[in-house]
């Protein structure tokens, strides 16, 4: 399948404009270049992140500057235990109409309606609330009193978890992670990295990034990513390495059958296969090979993965699991 000669100039573009939004967020963001990478792959497949790091390791911040170089809206949700659906959709108000007199209600949009919506700790908030931020999610729609509205693209939604505290928290179901096409640990910085991040955040210049690509041309892009040929081996490799997952597949490892209780599903083929073309997009390659697949493999595979008790015992995690799997292909 040729590319016409229109898309080869929108990768080009794609390119430089991926080597720029990365200059901008490294004025501000000290390290974590692989979660950059993961968090522009994520955004130009369509597909949402879940983000799992303890406190104080800039999430918010990483979040903020990169809606700064896209200038995009954005909006911060802080989950807590007694946040409702409406705090986050939006909710109907009883106003006047000046000039009939009558009383009419009027929907005041909630912090949704943004391009990109940071939902932080959202495992503290309960199952209703978590429910209606991932059907706006997956629909790309709100619905209030029987209307529905629309919500503007792009639409990119990240969302944390803090893993150390797990009082009063409600993790999200498999089903539910299942939604989220990235699902991203952010680990503590190195010990030249946490030096560089105490000079830079302690002096009195903030550095500030710059504007490199608006929401339109963001969403040029995506449509650009879906059109991208993949040959039949890469599709190939990626179901393959979806179904060594499952351990009552024949062809699974034995330590699949002896540590899995449930494997990945079909999304995670597919994710697979945009995220390898949204990274070969990012690179300004034409077309994506198995080495985008394996680079993708973790964050899409990860949180799809369920372990069992003799996993628990062994003391294996999910991620470890998808290292062995990967050394194995």
């Amino acid at each position: 399948m040729q590319q016409n000669h229109d898309d080869l100039k929108l990768l080009e573009e794609l390119k430089v404009a991926h080597d720029k939004i990365v200059e901008q967020i490294d004025k501000v963001i000290v390290g974590q270049k692989r979660i950059i990478e993961e968090l522009l792959i994520s955004l130009f497949s369509r597909g949402h992140c879940l983000i799992i790091g303890v406190p104080g390791l800039a999430k918010t911040l990483l979040i903020s500057t990169l809606s700064k170089t896209l200038n995009l809206k954005f909006s911060r949700i802080q989950f807590t235990p007694d946040l409702m659906p409406s705090d986050i959709t939006g909710t109907e108000v009883l106003e006047e109409d000046k000039t009939t007199g009558k009383k009419v209600f009027r929907f005041i949009k909630g912090p949704i309606f943004a391009n990109i919506v940071l939902a932080d700790e959202i495992n503290r908030t309960p199952p209703k609330t978590q429910a209606a931020l991932l059907q706006a999610m997956q629909e790309h729609q709100v619905s209030s009193s029987g209307e529905t509205y629309t919500l503007g693209e792009p639409f990119f939604v990240m969302a944390t978890q803090n893993p150390i505290e797990q009082e009063g928290t409600y993790p999200l179901p498999e089903a539910q992670l299942d939604r989220f096409m990235f699902n991203i640990w952010i680990d503590y910085p190195s010990e030249d990295e946490e030096i560089k991040i105490v000079h830079l955040t302690t002096g009195g210049l903030e550095p500030e990034p710059s504007t490199v690509i608006d929401g339109n041309r963001i969403v040029e892009l995506q449509k650009l990513v879906r059109r991208i040929p993949v040959s039949d081996i890469v599709v190939k490799a990626a179901v393959d390495l979806v179904r060594n997952t499952r351990p009552d597949n024949e062809n699974s490892p034995k330590f699949i059958k002896d540590w899995v209780s449930w494997g990945a599903g079909p999304r995670a083929s597919q994710y697979l296969i945009i995220g390898a073309k949204s990274r070969c997009a990012l690179d300004g390659r034409p077309t994506p090979d198995i080495d985008d697949i394996r680079y993708v493999a973790k964050p899409v595979l990860q949180h799809r993965i369920v372990t069992n008790f003799n996993a628990e015992a062994d003391g294996v995690s999910a991620a470890q699991i998808v290292d062995r799997l990967l050394k194995r292909e």
